[in-house]
């Protein structure tokens, strides 16, 4: 008769025979992770074709708000008119004497593109040199909306919730990526607009990235409400919205625009 096991020795050959157990366990269990499971193939995102470089044409899904030639996608704010701004050479001239104009068409979520410029020869100083703005919403007459700023801000002191990338009021460009007076501009602009109950209570607010001239200079900031030049920003209830485009009633020589494309998101 075999002598009796020790109590240490039956311990080990008791924990051994449960390893054994567990690797077999394991083994039977499921197989060892792959690169493919994690690959995602399905649903492939739609086909969109990019603009050549240094091209004017937005991508193949883009709405052209303006190809330089014509005005017919925008309107007068104040009477929804056919817009009256000048076209000339490719580009739209700010009319300051017929006022602000916006998109016939209204929008809810986007990207944005469009290129402005300041005259070459502009003068004055602060807010009264080509002062324009993008009101990324529009939300009423007049000014009312949601407003990012055009100014030029080569070289020219002003505050700095009010200069170029400025969302007017509320949040100043992360940097100054202006060019001098007399180049041509550019803003690409992602917008999520704000949301609210059916009784007018906000649900989510507007954000806004902005890329001036290729910067980041506006990183999907909150805002706060409307614009207002006096007092403070709140919201009220309101659906997709025209974009508008802003003749303000500084004595400076005004601003021209060219290459407005948009593409609707969801």
């Amino acid at each position: 008769m075999p002598a009796p096991l020790s109590r240490g020795c039956a311990r080990s050959i008791v924990g051994f025979a449960a390893v054994l157990s567990l690797a077999h366990a394991g083994a039977q269990g499921s197989a060892p992770a792959r690169p493919e499971d994690t690959e995602v193939w399905q649903p492939a995102p739609p086909v969109v074709t990019p603009p050549p470089m240094e091209s004017n044409a937005g991508p193949s899904d883009a709405i052209r708000l303006f190809d330089g030639t014509s005005l017919d996608e925008w309107v007068n704010t104040k009477d929804g008119t056919p817009a009256s701004w000048t076209v000339m050479d490719g580009r739209m001239v700010v009319d300051k004497a017929t006022g602000n104009i916006e998109t016939r068409r209204h929008f809810r979520n986007y990207q944005l593109h469009l290129e402005w410029r300041v005259p070459a020869d502009v003068m004055g100083t602060g807010q009264a040199r080509s002062n324009s703005g993008v009101f990324l919403a529009s939300t009423g007459g007049g000014d009312r909306g949601y407003e990012l700023q055009i100014l030029d801000s080569y070289r020219n002191d002003t505050y700095v919730n009010g200069m170029a990338g400025s969302i007017y009021k509320q949040s100043p460009p992360l940097v100054n990526a202006a060019r001098r007076p007399g180049e041509w501009q550019s803003y690409d602009v992602v917008w999520r607009a704000p949301t609210f109950e059916a009784n007018g209570a906000l649900t989510k607010p507007a954000r806004v990235t902005v890329f001036f001239n290729g910067v980041l200079i506006q990183d999907d900031f909150e805002l706060r409400g409307e614009t207002v030049f006096v007092g403070t920003p709140s919201y009220t209830k309101h659906g997709d919205s025209a974009i508008k485009l802003q003749a303000h009633n500084d004595p400076s020589a005004s601003p021209a625009f060219r290459n407005i494309w948009l593409r609707p998101l969801p």
